[in-house]
């Protein structure tokens, strides 16, 4: 299985433009986007980029538009959120990989070098140690993943 990288952004970044997609009607063109909340362009494209990963937007053109998904999400509530997203990024091959990898071995808990290895060979041309940040933080805030930085060991926040 092909995986893809994440862009390395955080999950409150990407709450925080579909925020300001909804207030705009849910339609925004992608450069007046990036003036307006003062973002580097090259940043608002990872944003963007990682909520389009999760279905929360499309790209039509030069604009961005809100998804059903993504006008879903800023409905729900805190944990209705996480679940959402959780259900959002198991879709994602990188992760995918990494629960896979989990599901393989014992308690279901693995060392951070077992992915940075992964990483390194799934995506060459990727800052390991930057993906494996990243996969940390989303797992975490969707409660997919559970990180112990004592062990450095991520493992299943709730086997399934």
């Amino acid at each position: 299985m092909a995986i893809d990288p994440i862009p390395h952004v955080s999950i409150s970044r990407i709450i925080g433009l579909l925020e300001v997609l909804d207030d705009a009607g849910g339609r925004y063109d992608v450069f007046r986007l990036a003036r307006d909340v003062n973002f580097e362009f090259g940043e608002i494209l990872m944003v963007l980029k990682a909520a389009e990963m999760l279905d929360l937007v499309v790209t039509p053109g030069a604009d961005v538009v809100l998804t059903a998904t993504g006008k879903e999400l800023l409905r729900a509530k805190v944990n209705a959120r996480k679940k959402l997203l959780k259900q959002q990024i198991k879709r994602l091959p990188l992760f995918r990989t990494v629960v896979e990898a989990l599901h393989r071995v014992e308690h279901q808990r693995e060392h951070e070098d077992a992915f940075l290895e992964i990483f390194a060979l799934q995506l060459p041309a990727e800052d390991s140690e930057a993906v494996l940040k990243t996969v940390i933080d989303w797992g975490r805030y969707t409660e997919l993943l559970g990180y112990s930085p004592d062990e450095k060991e991520l493992y299943l926040d709730q086997p399934e």
